[in-house]
């Protein structure tokens, strides 16, 4: 299955963000093609969550192309723990793309896996 481009794919969630009446933007752009996807929910309480790629293990068997997300730094911890984690996965891969959302929902308009 062909996966949806990096830089589409992070315009749609930007859109989604404002159509429910959150704030997103870009933080960090990557890799337009295959850039791995990061999206930070800040809560505007000083908490944040961090989401990530979900392991490849999590969706082999029934991959339909579709980004998956895991909770890489759960909703409620403080924002520099999220601001932390994504100093080290840039770190590691410096063509990945940040997404930050400000919502007082904690909404992250992602498709989730469950751990």
């Amino acid at each position: 299955m062909v996966r949806l481009r990096s830089d589409i794919f992070v315009s749609a969630v930007i859109r989604q963000a404002q159509v429910e009446g959150a704030f997103a933007v870009v933080a960090r752009r990557g890799s337009e093609e295959a850039g791995a996807v990061f999206v930070k929910v800040a809560a505007l309480d000083g908490t944040a969550a961090l989401y990530g790629p979900a392991p490849q293990s999590v969706f082999e068997a029934d991959d339909t192309g579709a980004r998956r997300f895991s909770v890489l730094v759960p909703p409620g911890r403080p924002e520099a723990e999220s601001d932390q984690r994504l100093a080290k996965e840039i770190r590691f891969d410096p063509d990945l793309y940040v997404v930050e959302i400000e919502d007082r929902q904690g909404r992250c308009f992602l498709d989730l896996v469950e751990p």
